[in-house]
């Protein structure tokens, strides 16, 4: 029985060492053909599988694409996690976490492009199902509750603790945005400054209610 069960162990090391390098070889191809354009074709191709041995682990890309985004948002998540539990006041709380989502994408510009199919969520009606979709979203929305809850610490309503956390993710991804692609040197700004002086104003106008 003790043979039986570290065989059955053994077999499981090896599924989910392939099933690593398939998700690895994924992110690869996504960063550089997005989701669209990529293929079952070229990530077994990349992973040194061929294209039936994915299916034995995945049913299709958008289960593979799904996974990959759902393992950076867990990054992001404990990004922002670890930022804020060094944080004790709901002022600092929330422009930690804010600025930990921002600096999260300035420094892992790839995480962004995967996260680019969540921030154009619904303009395409074809997608990874509603499902995948939702679980997605619940990460994205796990990793931004830190500055909802820094908000509601500062007296705002849920409403206006809400409209902020929308309002600075928007911010984020503008200015990271422009980072990205090299247009905020036409302003001669730096995006990381402008983000912490939108954050604090928000802040100063939630202490001056």
């Amino acid at each position: 029985m003790a043979a039986g069960r570290a065989k059955l162990g053994r077999a499981r090391a090896v599924q989910e060492l392939k099933r690593g390098l398939i998700l690895d070889a994924a992110r690869k191809v996504f960063e550089v053909e997005g989701l669209d354009g990529a293929s079952l074709r070229a990530i077994a191709a990349e992973a040194g599988y061929t294209p039936a041995a994915l299916y034995f682990h995945f049913d299709s890309k958008e289960a593979i694409y799904a996974e990959v985004l759902q393992a950076s948002l867990a990054s992001l998540r404990d990004a922002v996690d670890r930022a804020v539990e060094r944080s004790k006041q709901p002022a600092e709380r929330l422009h930690v976490a804010a600025m930990a989502f921002f600096q999260f994408y300035a420094k892992n510009p790839r995480d962004l492009d995967l996260g680019f199919y969540l921030f154009r969520a619904g303009m395409k009606p074809k997608g990874l199902g509603h499902e995948r979709n939702d679980a997605l979203n619940a990460g994205l929305a796990a990793a931004l509750q830190p500055i909802t809850e820094a908000a509601l610490a500062l007296n705002a309503t849920r409403g206006e603790a809400n409209l902020l956390t929308v309002d600075a993710f928007a911010h984020a991804a503008g200015l990271l945005l422009l980072a990205h692609t090299g247009r905020i040197r036409m302003f001669g700004a730096s995006a990381s400054e402008l983000m912490a002086r939108y954050i604090d104003d928000r802040i100063k106008g939630l202490a001056g209610k």
